[in-house]
């Protein structure tokens, strides 16, 4: 992966936000729903995320650009990776693979997996999560489309 990785905190919420509504346009697209919840966030929301201490974020700098980023919520021995976002202009570059080893690589000892999930028409993102070890564990509703939940044991 190109670029620097560093955590993120609330002073970078801005430039997250302003990836996540890039990165999120073409999952919007492709399940015809711009009402998506990454949409929807507000600047305070996002502040509000890297702010709490059960949050972890990392992102990838090339040249002092933020060009992906992800989120990490833990739950005791589990995490929830959230948010996992790659600039359109820099997806296809292996950033979304890089930051998904990065998060990981970097969580505290008591986790022991990772859960995450994706609509179904996310194809790129559900090749990745497959070839990456994550087992779809179930499917939600989310209004005329489904969500895959995954989950990764660490140990």
């Amino acid at each position: 992966m190109s670029g620097r990785v560093e955590r993120l905190t609330v002073a970078d919420a801005g430039e997250v936000l302003t990836l996540q509504r890039a990165a999120y346009v073409t999952e919007a697209q492709a399940h015809d729903d711009v009402r998506l919840p990454p949409l929807l966030q507000t600047l305070d929301d996002v502040r509000a995320d890297l702010a709490r201490p059960s949050c972890l974020a990392w992102g990838c700098r090339e040249a002092g650009r933020l060009v992906a980023s992800v989120r990490v919520e833990l739950h005791g021995a589990t995490a929830e990776l959230g948010r996992l976002m790659v600039a359109p202009d820099r997806q296809g570059h292996g950033l979304g693979t890089g930051m998904l080893l990065h998060a990981e690589r970097n969580l505290p000892a008591q986790v022991e997996a990772i859960e995450l999930f994706t609509g179904e028409h996310s194809t790129a993102n559900l090749r990745l999560y497959r070839s990456m070890g994550y087992v779809e564990t179930h499917r939600s509703p989310a209004g005329h489309y489904e969500l895959i939940h995954f989950r990764k044991g660490l140990r």
